[in-house]
């Protein structure tokens, strides 16, 4: 899967309605735990670790989808690297929503607010999705991930 590229200065404005009831927020001091382990079970223990270094960062890098007090979703970004979003994921129960759409635009306006000209969506899953909402364009020969080197 490929590195893509977002210009933050000239990306599309599409804002994202979410149903009645879900808000995007940062994660505060007293929910890192649940919510990395959360994030853990979902989707990848080192996806968890990168949500507690957004969550430990100031300003903060990590957000998430709340439904009724419950996680639908999060994202990161500034975590696995400088100007990099990612990684996000929103819960089964609640794909379909908007709320990844919703969560890409926070983070990417969060890159924007502390300076970035560019962000960088590390192994972009669908191509697709990424161009259409952000106006993302393919790094070529990047599918070879920076990261690749983590211990297992």
């Amino acid at each position: 899967m490929p590195d893509l590229l977002v210009k933050l200065y000239d990306r599309p404005q599409t804002r994202i309605d979410l149903p009645d009831g879900i808000i995007i927020r940062p994660v505060r001091p007293h929910e890192i735990s649940y919510v990395a382990k959360t994030v853990g079970e979902a989707f990848a223990d080192f996806w968890a670790d990168e949500f507690t270094r957004g969550a430990q960062m100031t300003p903060i890098g990590s957000l998430i989808a709340v439904d009724d007090g419950k996680v639908a979703g999060f994202a990161c970004f500034d975590c696995s690297g400088p100007g990099f979003f990612g990684p996000t994921g929103v819960l089964e129960a609640w794909r379909g929503r908007g709320i990844g759409a919703a969560l890409l635009q926070a983070a990417l306006d969060g890159l924007a607010a502390k300076g970035y000209a560019y962000a960088i969506i590390g192994a972009a899953g669908p191509v697709e999705y990424y161009e259409r909402l952000a106006g993302a364009i393919v790094i070529e020969d990047s599918d070879k991930r920076y990261l690749q080197d983590r211990l297992s």
